[in-house]
């Protein structure tokens, strides 16, 4: 199994955290599930992860937590994986700070696959484990090649190591060319949003279609306020920063995800 896996490192679902803690962790990986087209946009995937977390923790040992949720649909398995580098304190049972954190929605139809592809993350993650640390790698290239590892230790089946192997082979052949396909299924645009006296606002992003659908600002940033996240036009926005200064200016800095 670990088809998903390898459909993150495929699809560019993989990222290095904004933040260091478990909730922004989740958040963030929330909303980039929410984001993706096969999920209903009413979906509060933050919401049910964290109702899960309440159960019980989804730290797995080793560096690695496996947060998850079920939802009343049928669709596909979706899965998204952040890297922290310095290690984020989970609660995991053996007590070492978590590194990747593996995020699964679970349709109704999926169930069985989803505890499929765990158990064998959970056999490949222990047999990985004695030869490769989470806490020495440096790069998101890094955690690539370790969960491509990953999947030659356990990949569960032929059709998904060769896939691996691919993917390695595309990688050496053009580092630039494995970019551009990894990005290719989302497009993630850095976005800020600035506030001040008597209603002023400010949008700075590069993306011309995001600063058109943000030409008044002040639902999104009402959103960003309450929730940390905004859904409008496509664009999932998530808020990553907030600064206050002097004189009533405040600054967002956002990220805007968008499915291709």
């Amino acid at each position: 199994m670990m088809e998903s896996i390898i459909e993150v490192v495929q699809q560019g679902r993989l990222f290095e955290l904004p933040d260091n803690d478990k909730t922004s962790a989740i958040r963030f990986l929330a909303h980039v599930i929410e984001a993706l087209p096969e999920v209903p946009a009413e979906t509060n995937v933050f919401e049910l992860v964290m109702q899960r977390e309440e159960t019980g923790n989804t730290g797995l040992g080793h560096g690695w937590a496996c947060p998850h949720a079920r939802v009343p649909f049928d669709g596909d398995l979706a899965c998204t994986i952040g890297w922290s580098p310095k290690g984020i304190d989970y609660g995991a049972p053996d007590g070492t700070p978590v590194n990747l954190v593996v995020m699964y929605l679970i349709p109704d139809n999926q169930r069985s696959r989803y505890v499929r592809e765990v158990s064998s993350l959970a056999r490949a993650i222990t047999a990985l484990s004695a030869s490769a640390r989470l806490s020495d790698i440096s790069s998101l290239d890094g955690v690539r090649n370790y969960l491509l590892d990953l999947v030659d230790v356990h990949g569960g089946s032929e059709r998904v190591e060769a896939r691996a192997r691919m993917i390695r082979l595309q990688a050496k052949a053009s580092a630039k060319a494995s970019i551009s396909e990894d990005l290719s299924a989302l497009t993630i645009e850095p976005l800020t949003l600035i506030t001040g006296p008597h209603d002023t606002s400010v949008v700075l992003t590069q993306n011309p279609s995001l600063l058109a659908l943000l030409r008044d600002p002040k639902e999104c940033i009402s959103m960003l306020e309450a929730s940390g996240s905004w859904y409008g036009g496509g664009w999932r926005i998530l808020r990553r920063h907030t600064m206050t200064y002097e004189g009533g200016w405040v600054t967002y800095e956002c990220f805007g995800i968008k499915a291709s």
